[in-house]
């Protein structure tokens, strides 16, 4: 039986060891988009279609950046020959592909909820007037269950990003990533539970302090004040370290998966 304190030990070592290789990585994948996409945010607020459609454009060339260094950061902790980057961009596509299936597995679990809104032809604040109370009931408890549920399918998918890099595979990764996790799947969901509410808190009250702080220092401004630009680069600096945590964890946890297969098997 693999224990989640082993992986975590594991984890930490590893980051302690490799500090050095995994900053630049971390910096170049996560602390740049992270900190521009916080800049942008209140640019988005008001922004027209044409700006808006922009900066969507934007947000996928990002995204395909944190997840080249995931798959780099994943290559390192899996010891994978070749240098990290090239690893990453090689497996770029087809860890995006699963992705967008994964991700897209995911959102169907929420469109019940979004056909009961557009239906009612009225914003989610006005539902409880809309909807008769046995509806809003069943909504609400839908909705408990899809939380539920895409936390699960979370836990159960975190070693996709593993095999893809380690076994070469694309949309096998899925049920590869189900297989392993399977009698496991309670530990991971209580981890990425802590490392859900730990990563929340730490980013909202970097966002409050320093906000705080920088609005009385350099004035609230406008959209891109210099107070909101400063606050946005602190968040993703914490942001950035919790980033950075979760690919090395879930490669050693396929590491610890697969010996314990392996050691099954010659038992």
């Amino acid at each position: 039986m693999v224990k989640m304190g082993t992986v975590w030990d594991r984890t930490a070592e590893f980051l302690t060891d490799n500090f050095a290789a995994i900053l630049p990585i971390s910096l170049l994948a996560y602390f740049v988009p992270l900190s521009i996409q916080g800049s942008l945010e209140p640019v988005m607020e008001n922004a027209s279609a044409g700006l808006a459609l922009t900066l969507s454009l934007i947000g996928l060339a990002f995204a395909g950046l944190v997840t080249w260094g995931w798959l780099a950061i994943t290559a390192m902790a899996l010891d994978h020959p070749g240098d990290p980057g090239s690893v990453g961009l090689r497996r770029l596509v087809p860890a995006l592909l699963v992705s967008v299936v994964t991700f897209g597995g995911i959102c169907l679990l929420a469109l019940p909820p979004i056909l009961t809104v557009g239906v009612s032809g009225r914003g989610i604040d006005d539902l409880s007037m809309s909807l008769p109370l046995p509806v809003l009931w069943a909504l609400s408890i839908y909705c408990l269950l899809a939380i539920v549920a895409a936390v699960w399918l979370t836990a159960r998918l975190i070693l996709a990003y593993p095999v893809v890099v380690a076994e070469k595979a694309m949309f096998g990764a899925i049920p590869r990533s189900w297989r392993l996790t399977r009698g496991v799947a309670l530990p991971i969901v209580g981890v990425t539970l802590l490392y859900a509410i730990v990563s929340t808190v730490a980013t909202l009250a970097t966002k409050l302090v320093f906000g705080s702080v920088f609005t009385l220092v350099a004035g609230p401004g406008g959209a891109l004040s210099l107070s909101s630009v400063l606050t946005s680069v602190m968040v993703a600096a914490v942001q950035t370290a919790f980033f950075a945590l979760v690919p090395v964890f879930a490669a050693k946890l396929y590491q610890a998966l697969i010996g314990a297969q392996h050691s099954a098997a010659r038992a």
